[in-house]
């Protein structure tokens, strides 16, 4: 460990007994006498830590404190660890969105990356050990994303003008932000929508324009939020009203089995190492999407209408090539 992380656990180990002897310090820190010796020097001497040594109960403790410049350990402080656990965090989500994070936490960073130097780890170093891919990322406009997170934070209402690409037409829409969710790549609100009067959720990508509203924005309890938004499977899900049950082949299985599809799924292996998987749905189209990239490794047990949907598809698929 560095040397503020020895400050720190020596002012804990201090201030939580009556008294700690020589060879309890050396022994906790794991360092020479010379080494705890400098360090209880600098925290006499620079931090004006009221430390002693009781003959009479033969160990440090805390005197009353002096006159003078009050004891006080430096303001920010991690372990080694800790720093590269946030250090590591930054980095993921400078990746993710760099308007989310980089202009409020600089100094905080850049703390960070001292207290890791001294440890003898840099942030440089750890970003090329740290790779984050962005397969089917969406492109969209950074300023608008930093509207909308301040609009969410503040609680304030927005009014967006929204693409529907399937439908080819825009609208326009007041919303009440109430969370962001980042979701296969790309980044989601989840929001009370004043026009339809229910909760929805919109890709950002599709906003063509955000414009923050003085009226505060509606709040909707986390509870109706995970009903609605993490109860069925996809991010447009909505109140699960079905169960699939998918069988994967034993090959399929040794990843399948490990996988998390949704919270509420089930599994079980059968009597020939086939994996059945089961997960509630509403809206069928990712589960869809997500069964046929196992191609035949994986066929629908139930419902039938998802049975018969995904014979559709594939029979299309098979014209598209015949043709």
């Amino acid at each position: 460990m560095n040397r503020t992380e020895r400050l720190y656990q020596i002012d804990q180990l201090i201030s939580s007994r009556k008294a700690v002897t020589r060879q309890e310090l050396i022994d906790a820190l794991e360092i020479s006498w010379s080494t705890l010796k400098r360090d209880l020097a600098y925290l006499r001497d620079r931090l004006n830590a009221p430390i002693i040594f009781d003959n009479d109960i033969g160990g440090y403790r805390f005197d009353t404190p002096s006159l003078g410049p009050k004891y006080e350990l430096p303001g920010l402080w991690f372990s080694a660890d800790e720093v590269i656990a946030l250090l590591s965090l930054h980095q993921l989500l400078s990746d993710l969105e760099p308007a989310l994070l980089g202009p409020h936490v600089g100094p905080l960073i850049t703390r960070l990356e001292s207290i890791a130097a001294e440890a003898g780890t840099s942030l440089r170093d750890l970003s090329k050990r740290i790779r984050l891919t962005k397969t089917g990322r969406r492109r969209r406009s950074p300023d608008l994303f930093r509207v909308v997170s301040k609009a969410l934070m503040d609680r304030q209402r927005i009014e967006v003008i929204h693409y529907n690409r399937e439908k080819d037409d825009q609208t326009l829409r007041t919303l009440s932000p109430q969370r962001l969710t980042f979701y296969r790549s790309n980044w989601y609100l989840e929001a009370w929508c004043h026009e339809r009067r229910d909760l929805r959720a919109f890709s950002l990508d599709a906003f063509r324009s955000v414009e923050v509203k003085k009226e505060t924005a509606e709040s909707v309890p986390d509870t109706d939020l995970d009903a609605v938004f993490g109860d069925s499977y996809g991010i447009y899900s909505g109140k699960a009203k079905y169960k699939a049950v998918i069988r994967f082949t034993p090959l399929a299985a040794k990843w399948v089995a490990d996988e998390e599809w949704h919270e509420g799924q089930s599994g079980h292996f059968d009597e020939h190492g086939y994996y059945h998987l089961t997960v509630p749905y509403n809206i069928p189209t990712e589960l869809i999407m997500d069964i046929m990239r196992h191609g035949s490794n994986a066929e629908v047990i139930a419902p039938k209408a998802l049975r018969k949907t995904i014979l559709e598809e594939v029979s299309k698929l098979m014209s598209r090539y015949e043709a």
